[in-house]
């Protein structure tokens, strides 16, 4: 099997780190409590309402709210629904946390193929966001920024987004502004190539990534044995680092490709 064949590989496991999947992918959190059976349309409609209201309460959450529903108003009107039908089932209002990791996992899923042929300047931001977050998560807790680059989840990071609300809705809005840019811009880049993946390879082992980490990094498995959780949360670090050090085009292919991988994902 050839570089590039392991790289696009590779790049289809590292979807979980590019996307923040740990925090885009928790639907459940919509659904907690007991099952009641039947409701009525007066129930759904003051979850609805609930809902509604606990967004715009959230001050970091209420402006991707806002955006959502004037750029995909159907889109925002599906999930409100569904979210007030399974919240009246459940007979528990969902707090904002849940509602706009929900929100942002529904729209990677529905349009998140557009922001690949967003310009450079708003991928570039969307995988800022992207390691802002895991910055962050491995200042906190390293064991629980590894968790993170192997998609992992817990309870510990519905308690994380919570206290980073913030850094929740800089991601959700730069996913938001590459979809947006990528469907005006429609920007049609080539693939990466076997050179781009070579060239991350070697920036990564310059910068004192051991292979160990790196096969980590590239297919997506744990090594065996496992690796110190400090040393693969910094590799993580650095792998993101490096992909945005790369030279411009290369950076910029792999982005993209990495962003529709997501989309289908």
């Amino acid at each position: 099997m050839n570089t590039l064949r392991l790289a696009l590989l590779s790049l289809a496991a590292l979807a979980a780190i590019f996307l923040g999947w740990t925090y885009l992918h928790q639907p459940a959190a919509l659904t907690a409590g007991s099952q009641r059976g039947r409701t009525s349309p007066q129930e759904v409609a003051a979850m609805r309402r609930a809902i509604e209201r606990n967004v715009a309460g959230a001050t970091d959450y209420a402006g991707f709210f806002d955006r959502l529903k004037s750029a995909f108003p159907a889109e925002y009107e599906g999930f409100v629904t569904r979210a007030a039908e399974r919240a009246a089932v459940a007979g528990e209002t969902p707090n904002a946390d849940a509602l706009m990791i929900e929100a942002a996992r529904e729209l990677r899923s529905s349009h998140g193929v557009l922001a690949a042929k967003a310009e450079g300047p708003a991928l570039d931001h969307f995988f800022e966001a992207k390691r802002a977050m895991l910055d962050a998560l491995a200042a906190k807790d390293q064991a629980l920024c590894v968790d993170f680059l192997y998609g992992g989840g817990n309870g510990d990071f519905a308690a994380f987004s919570r206290d980073h609300r913030s850094l929740l809705a800089d991601m959700a809005n730069a996913g938001l502004d590459a979809i947006n840019d990528g469907q005006a811009k429609r920007v049609e880049r080539d693939a990466p190539n076997d050179e781009d993946f070579h060239t991350l390879e070697n920036a990564l082992r310059a910068q004192g990534v051991s292979n160990a980490a790196i096969g980590a990094l590239l297919d997506g498995k744990a090594p065996n044995p496992p690796l110190d959780d400090g040393e693969m949360c910094q590799a993580g670090q650095i792998f993101l680092q490096t992909l945005a050090a790369l030279p411009e085009a290369a950076r910029r292919r792999i982005y993209g490709f990495a962003v529709e991988l997501m989309a289908h994902s």
